[in-house]
Formats: C-alpha cells, sequence, structure tokens
C-alpha cells in the first residue's frame, strides 16, 4: 500500500460565521478545521473541487493527504464532513493530524464478489449485514477496502470479521470477531391461511366497542389535558 501523495491547497482563515463561510464557498473553498496531534487546531479555507475528488476517490475518507500550509505540509485525513442535503455541496470539513509513526483507528468498508453458492443452487437469499469493520494500524497501511469472494458460501452460512484476510503484522482487527458481514438465509414465504380460517375470520363479529359512560373520545396531549381538568376540580368541590 503506497503513501498517498495528494496536495490539498489550505489558507488559514480569522474571520468566521454564516456570512464568512458563504463567502468562501462562493470562491471555490470550503470552510474547514485541522486538530489533533501535537498541533493546535486551526481554521482553514480549503480547495473545494479537491476535497471533493478525495471524497470520490477509491479510498475515500481514509486517503492519506497532505495539507499545503504556505509551503509547509501537514499529513492529515478526513475526519468528518457536512453536505447540504440539497445541493450536495460541501459545507464544512474536519481535518485529522496524522503522525506516520503512531497508529490510528480507522474504518475500512468490506466488498463481496461473486454468487454465493446458496443462492444459485439452494435458493436462498444474500444479505449484507455490516458493510464496515474498524482496524488498527498505521496511515501508511490503511487498506482501501476488504474484497471477499462470497461464492462458496452455503445457505444459513455467515462471512463473519474473523474471515476477513487481515495481514495481523500490519493491523488489529478492533470490531468483534464474530460479527457478522453477510449471510445466506431462506427466503421466508408467508403462509396462506386454509379457506375455512379465511371464512371463519370474515364470519365472526367485530367486538364492539366499549365507550364510558359521560367520557366522549379524545386523543393526544389536548385529550389528556381535557380529561384532567374536571377530576382536578371535583377535588376542589370535595374540599369544600
Amino acid at each position: 500500500m503506497a503513501q498517498t501523495q495528494i496536495v490539498v491547497e489550505g489558507a488559514p482563515r480569522s474571520d468566521r460565521g454564516k456570512n464568512e463561510a458563504k463567502r468562501l464557498r462562493q470562491t471555490g473553498k470550503v470552510p474547514a478545521v485541522l486538530y489533533g496531534g501535537k498541533g493546535d487546531s486551526i481554521a482553514l479555507a480549503l480547495n473545494t473541487k479537491q476535497i471533493g475528488a478525495i471524497l470520490r476517490s477509491a479510498t475515500g475518507h481514509n486517503t492519506l493527504f497532505q495539507v499545503d500550509l504556505a509551503g509547509k505540509h501537514e499529513p492529515a485525513i478526513l475526519k468528518d464532513w457536512q453536505v447540504d442535503p440539497l445541493s450536495g455541496n460541501l459545507l464544512h470539513v474536519d481535518l485529522l493530524r496524522v503522525a506516520m509513526d503512531v497508529r490510528m483507528r480507522v474504518n475500512v468498508p468490506v466488498h463481496t464478489f461473486g454468487e454465493p453458492a446458496g443462492v444459485k443452487q439452494q435458493g436462498g437469499v444474500f444479505e449484507v449485514v455490516t458493510r464496515e469493520v474498524e482496524i488498527e494500524c498505521l496511515p501508511a497501511d490503511i487498506p482501501t477496502e476488504f474484497k471477499v469472494d462470497v461464492s462458496a458460501l452455503m445457505l444459513n452460512s455467515q462471512l463473519r470479521a474473523k474471515d476477513l484476510a487481515i495481514d495481523t503484522a500490519k493491523m488489529k482487527l478492533l470490531t468483534d470477531p464474530e460479527r457478522v458481514l453477510a449471510h445466506v438465509v431462506a427466503l421466508k414465504v408467508e403462509e396462506e391461511k386454509p379457506v375455512e380460517a379465511v371464512a371463519a375470520d370474515a364470519a365472526a363479529p367485530a367486538e364492539p366497542e366499549v365507550i364510558k359512560k359521560g367520557k366522549k373520545e379524545v386523543e393526544g396531549e389536548e385529550g389528556a389535558e381535557a380529561e384532567a381538568k374536571p377530576e382536578k376540580a371535583e377535588k376542589g368541590e370535595k374540599k369544600k
């Protein structure tokens, strides 16, 4: 796994607030914060296109890149980001400093391929239960993904986290080894009732609704308050 040589243009920003953030976005920049490690938190303006390209890359948010701050490069990864739900534009980004000699915890996606024998031969259904696992490793050893061939998976068989081909010399699995990632299950078919049972259900009279005398049906919080007020009034009359 070669170290990624991606450089993202960054510039410190002193002004904060919605107006400043909006102005930055109009100039092709996205507000960001760089934190973690031994350095202080720094408010930045980053190149939006470069950050977007990282998120769309094969390594995604686990991409290791360099933040260029006036010629000084700081290794970092994307820790969190906010996207406008309507336009899809980046609104804000959090960057985490990376020390190349310090192990870190990351989530890595798990991708399966192949048609399970339990589906092809036994009529089962293949379901993905967990799409990523957490590992601990050095930044340069962060894998892009874990690819698993599920062709041999039979009916009622599971793919578990412990089945992944993890290089234990470089990384440690933090997810529960018994966690089910995918399985082949039987297709559930609803049992149809016999004709006699359906006819009996249709002929059975509906149970009459029981309505308390002197009370109207009320729903929701307003109804609860309406019912509570008369009770308080009755208590007050008894005290008199």
